[in-house]
């Protein structure tokens, strides 16, 4: 890969690979992981459960270390966690006896002063939308907005790269749609590179500008679809039906089971 390639890349994984040690063995969880993001893209990234997505994200965000290959953040290579990458998480992992603001500002430079804290707070709880919330505590809040706070806390320091990993599994389905087009408008709003691990195919598809599909253990990148579709996305369109169905071949190809599409 030439340098030029290399600086307009925010992400870049070179055959990595990752094992886990067993009580009776190891366990293979990835092998040969090729993959380029775009600095600015929105990649979503889709598997079965077990497929090796979430200990991708944790090699890529520091909290893991590979086996085998190597992941550039800007062209430097990942050596632990580092401000230039945010994490949101499935559960919202907030901590119960901070405020909202609080818990948004935890982990922000110390070096700043008490003026830029504040104002970088004020303008991330804005983000979201929950600036008229900042002096509640997260018990009182809905999981969509618990989730809220997650994405403004993984911001706040102006990552070049957020990992999204099944941020919305846990939430009601018209709750995870909003937070869909929550994520959208802050990504389009920002422009910070987002990669996306998800299980919900629909998800995947409004969101990314690419669609990674992993295959089962040892999980490796399968193939890459492009998404040419403008936003916002139609989920009811021929060409989003189309994308889908797609997908959905590609998953159950291994298998060579027969899927009757009612989409």
């Amino acid at each position: 890969m030439s340098n030029a390639e290399t600086s307009t890349n925010a992400l870049s994984i070179r055959h990595l690979g990752k094992s886990f040690p067993l009580k009776d063995g190891t366990v293979e969880a990835l092998k040969n992981i090729e993959l380029e993001v775009k600095a600015g893209e929105f990649l979503s990234v889709i598997g079965a459960s077990g497929c090796g997505k979430s200990t991708m994200l944790r090699l890529v965000v520091g909290l893991e270390k590979a086996d085998e290959g190597e992941i550039l953040l800007d062209g430097l290579p990942v050596q632990g966690p580092r401000t230039a990458c945010g994490m949101v998480f499935q559960e919202s992992r907030l901590f119960p006896w901070m405020s909202v603001e609080a818990n948004v500002a935890f982990g922000l430079n110390e070096k700043l002063s008490a003026s830029e804290r504040q104002e970088k707070v004020s303008h991330h709880l804005e983000l979201v939308g929950l600036q008229d919330f900042r002096k509640a505590f997260p018990y009182q809040l809905s999981g969509g907005m618990q989730q809220r706070i997650s994405i403004a806390r993984a911001l706040v320091n102006n990552p070049s790269i957020l990992l999204l990993d099944e941020p919305f599994g846990a939430l009601d389905a018209m709750t995870r749609i909003t937070m869909q087009q929550e994520i959208l408008r802050i990504w389009e709003q920002e422009r910070t590179t987002m990669v996306l691990v998800t299980h919900d195919i629909d998800e995947a598809i409004f969101l990314g500008d690419q669609v990674a599909i992993m295959s089962a253990r040892p999980g490796t990148i399968r193939k890459i679809i492009t998404v040419p579709l403008s936003r916002p996305r139609d989920r009811s369109s021929l060409e989003f039906v189309a994308i889908k169905k797609e997908i959905y071949g590609e998953f159950f190809a291994e298998s060579k089971v027969q899927i009757e599409y009612a989409i």
